[in-house]
């Protein structure tokens, strides 16, 4: 139920901050700080460089001075929701 439950009627920004090699927090702060976003969902998996991802959410939002509701879902590898 991955697309029901976490994409269907949302907008989804994917990347992996291990194979992209690019920091998201500038761009995520412009996406925040030029649109009204009302809430956050990080979907990452629970491997190690996926908490870049989180790292830069979290930046992304203190740039940009807005305080909405966000939250971290964590995917294992084989597939089931850890948080």
């Amino acid at each position: 139920n991955f697309h029901q439950e976490f994409m269907r009627g949302k907008i989804t920004l994917i990347g992996c901050p291990k194979l992209d090699g690019v920091d998201y927090s500038d761009k995520l702060t412009q996406i925040l700080t030029l649109n009204d976003i009302q809430s956050l969902t990080v979907l990452r998996m629970e491997v190690p460089c996926c908490g870049g991802l989180e790292q830069a959410v979290k930046t992304a939002l203190q740039k940009s001075g807005k305080f909405i509701p966000w939250q971290v879902v964590t995917v294992s590898t084989d597939g089931r929701i850890l948080e």
